[in-house]
């Protein structure tokens, strides 16, 4: 979830930065009275898809400094040696190029990110290395290689080029409605304006992220059949999602927190960015 949680904020915080540079500048006159919605339109997919772009090809370096995750250069001990050992061993029967490898202080969790499939980041936290073992840890390194050779991110990135092409847009209509309403503008840009597109981009930004979240638990099946395939059975994944979720072989899991799973429901479970873990594990036992 983490990995997700950071592009949805470095995409909210990079089209805001957008915004306010192109007003500085007087280059955002989309919304001026006369101007057509084909060019409002055609205005919000440049601004949009330049933003998902940049937030992906942040994404990594976001993801280092965020966790404190030091990229293994030189194989310190075995254990390290043994990850970045698995890994390429992985990302071979992947076919993708070698990711790198970094571990990262925090409680059981891992994550891969990066804007191309050939030079991405695999992360683990000590937690997980310290609470799995072997087995199970390769099954979730397997799972993180497969969102890189899949094409996840690059995916996340157009779906929310999409999705703030249409915040854009949305926001510039009702803030040149609010300005001419409010503050009785006949230009449409008046303060009004920019200070309500500017607040409507970040709510709508976070409404919009529902259908990220929607993407990213879709994708998180298509991972964990991934790591069945790389390692040739389904049973050491379930057997990782057991452990994550704390319970004993032969039960299957509530929703839990463990692994970016959130034991949201109603409403705010639009907003989780992972299904349950007990529907993970019945997808993976159905492949058996």
């Amino acid at each position: 979830m983490k990995r997700i949680v950071l592009f949805l904020a470095t995409n909210i915080a990079v089209i805001v930065v957008l915004s306010i540079v192109l007003r500085l500048f007087g280059l955002d006159q989309a919304g001026r009275a006369g101007a057509g919605y084909g060019e409002l339109l055609a205005f919000s997919a440049v601004i949009g898809f330049t933003g998902s772009i940049i937030s992906l090809l942040m994404s990594k370096s976001m993801a280092k400094w965020s966790t404190g995750a030091q990229v293994i250069g030189r194989a310190q001990n075995d254990v390290e040696q043994w990850l970045v050992a698995t890994v390429e061993r992985l990302a071979q029967k992947a076919g993708i190029g070698m990711p790198e490898v970094a571990i990262y202080e925090g409680d059981p969790n891992a994550f891969a990110t990066g804007a191309f499939r050939n030079s991405a980041l695999v992360a683990v936290s000590t937690g997980l290395l310290q609470s799995m073992d072997k087995e199970e840890v390769e099954a979730v390194l397997a799972h993180e290689v497969a969102h890189v050779a899949n094409g996840d991110m690059v995916t996340l990135a157009l779906i929310q080029g999409v999705v703030n092409t249409f915040v854009i847009f949305l926001a510039r209509v009702i803030g040149s409605i609010v300005d001419r309403a409010v503050f009785k503008s006949e230009r449409g840009n008046g303060p009004g304006y920019f200070i309500t597109v500017i607040v409507l981009q970040i709510v709508l930004g976070i409404f919009a992220s529902m259908i990220v979240a929607w993407f990213s638990r879709h994708r998180e099946f298509r991972a964990d059949a991934g790591s069945a395939r790389y390692l040739g059975s389904p049973t050491p994944m379930v057997n990782a999602l057991r452990r994550l979720g704390g319970v004993e072989p032969g039960r299957l899991p509530e929703a839990m927190k463990a692994f970016g799973i959130t034991d949201r429901t109603g409403f705010m479970a639009l907003f989780s960015t992972h299904p349950p873990i007990e529907q993970r594990i019945a997808a993976l036992q159905a492949r058996a």
